[in-house]
């Protein structure tokens, strides 16, 4: 069976790895500079994480709804989602001085841990206030504690002086406005 931009979603979600194959093909460009414009700091891991992406994209098939999203940015989202992992994890690992001695040929030349832990914490904030911009600012207050900070429902609730059921209602919305936004960025 030839694969192609009318059955791919079905194949892929049939498992057939050529599918997958086609998505490389058609989306692989697209995929890849969404992940080089969030990781240019790390040109030895972009590789590795398009390969995150792809694997993100085949597990979880079953979740994508065309009715509500493109498969282009859907995955773009995914891209992205996951560069930004990627920056987080790398800035932990040099925080912790647990950055294996090969990983550091992928630094920049000249680069001291302090200055890319800084440059990819400025990469993830802009991108993490960008994101929350369609909020009010008790909700990106909120979304910084659970989802940034990783504090858990009882301390935020504690902190803010709401109720549990009233910052779940509050993180229900916000997603979905995060989403709308989202995709009508995407979709410019």
């Amino acid at each position: 069976m030839r694969i192609n931009r009318d059955n791919f979603l079905e194949e892929l979600r049939k498992r057939n790895e050529k599918a997958l194959e086609f998505v490389v093909e058609e989306y692989g460009g697209l995929l890849l500079s969404v992940i080089r414009r969030h990781m240019a700091i790390l040109p030895g891991m972009q590789e590795e994480c398009m390969n995150d992406v792809l694997f993100k994209i085949w597990k979880h098939i079953g979740q994508f709804d065309e009715k509500k999203n493109t498969f282009k940015n859907w995955a773009a989202g995914i891209a992205r989602y996951q560069s930004i992992d990627y920056l987080r994890k790398y800035a932990k690992e040099l925080e912790m001085g647990t950055w294996r001695e090969e990983d550091a040929k992928t630094q920049e030349a000249g680069r001291e841990d302090g200055e890319l832990i800084r440059m990819i914490e400025d990469e993830i904030s802009e991108e993490v206030e960008q994101m929350l911009s369609c909020l009010s600012e008790t909700d990106r207050e909120i979304f910084r504690k659970l989802f940034f900070q990783e504090m858990d429902m009882d301390e935020v609730s504690r902190e803010t002086g709401m109720k549990k059921e009233m910052i779940y209602n509050r993180v229900s919305r916000g997603k979905r406005k995060i989403r709308n936004w989202h995709e009508s960025r995407e979709g410019r």
